[in-house]
């Protein structure tokens, strides 16, 4: 069923705000200026116009399909009047839509093919949240450390021992590394731990080989073109790149993970705003398969779950962690704290761990 062309308009001007209200005022911008203008003038534009079923963010995210698309272009530096209406550079209304509405022409068949990917990242600053959840763990069970990423994309957050993350001018992490993290940070900070990686692998029903040009250009140009910052971590990280997820389930993966005794090892199941895109039956399973594997867990086998994910509160994310066996006083998930969704900032909760 064709979405009605209202609601094509009314995702890209819901787009725009969300794109403003995490820090790309060129995103709040072009998204609402598309909604006004796009016409069925060009193949591009009436494929996004007469789009069936959920085009939000909730459902097949067009709006950031095509916004991913054009940003491609731009860095393929294959259009170059449109790489001129682009970030760093400053454009009227009109010569920006001009720009874009002509790519459109130009270059039909590319952007036609990018639309039907749905838009794909790999946010490597959620790990500024991460990294201090894990030396939480490790601040129970200070073992090295087995990785097992969820829905992992490329698997950029599986190389996150090998970030740097400075937390009040404190640099932690390898100080040469690609990677800088520097959120801003409020609360206790935690007690740094080593992170002694022995073992590392994710899975994610589309998996991108971050190796692979292309798919590093995806991985980039789903990036918003007014945040360079962000651009130049996501390409430090593929630098680092160490591992390329598996497809298929997170949980029938996961079962098979955690069914293999890791003695003399912390596993630590992790995931980023990636919970709530598995099916209902996924997690479910991987929710048992977790208790199951956790009650089986002993102090030379421990296993630790790490969660940075959307709880209905518009401030950012819930930071949760649990571990096994549980010492005294932790039983049950812990609530470490809170992050921003782009790992822009990190609120650290009092007591969570003894501070530095």
């Amino acid at each position: 069923m064709t979405v009605p062309d209202s609601d094509i308009r009314s995702a890209f001007r819901d787009q725009g705000g969300a794109c403003a209200r995490l820090g790309s005022p060129f995103m709040g911008r072009l998204m609402p200026l598309l909604a006004d203008r796009l016409r069925p003038t060009t193949a591009v534009a009436r494929r996004v116009l007469d789009w069936a079923g959920d085009v939000g963010s909730g459902g097949q995210s067009v709006p950031l399909r095509l916004a991913g698309a054009l940003h491609g272009l731009v860095l393929d530096r294959v259009d170059h009047a449109l790489t001129a209406a682009y970030p760093p550079r400053e454009v009227d209304d009109d010569t920006l839509f001009a720009a874009v509405e002509a790519a459109m022409t130009r270059h039909e068949a590319r952007l036609m093919a990018w639309l039907d990917h749905a838009p794909q990242t790999n946010e490597v600053r959620r790990s500024a949240a991460l990294i201090p959840a894990i030396w939480w763990a490790l601040a129970h069970h200070d073992l090295p450390v087995v990785l097992s990423e969820l829905g992992a994309s490329a698997g950029l957050n599986l190389s996150l021992d090998r970030f740097a993350l400075m937390i009040n001018g404190t640099v932690h992490g390898p100080a040469d590394s690609p990677v800088r993290l520097i959120p801003e940070w409020t609360g206790p900070v935690p007690q740094p731990h080593p992170i002694r990686v022995i073992e590392r692998a994710g899975i994610d029903l589309n998996p991108l080989d971050p190796s692979d040009p292309q798919h590093a250009l995806r991985l980039c140009a789903f990036l918003w073109p007014d945040q360079p910052a962000r651009l130049a971590l996501t390409r430090g990280a593929i630098d680092l790149s160490a591992v390329v997820p598996e497809r298929g389930d997170a949980a029938a993966w996961l079962d098979t993970r955690l069914a293999e005794p890791r003695p003399g090892r912390l596993h630590i199941v992790y995931h980023s705003i990636a919970w709530q895109y598995f099916p209902p039956a996924t997690r479910t399973t991987a929710r048992a398969a977790l208790d199951a594997a956790g009650a089986r867990a002993t102090p030379d086998a421990p296993l630790a779950h790490i969660a940075l994910e959307g709880d209905g509160d518009s401030h950012g994310a819930a930071l949760t962690a649990q571990i096994w066996p549980a010492p005294p006083g932790c039983e049950g998930p812990q609530t470490l704290g809170r992050a921003d969704f782009h790992g822009r900032w990190v609120e650290w909760r009092t007591g969570s761990l003894p501070l530095a």
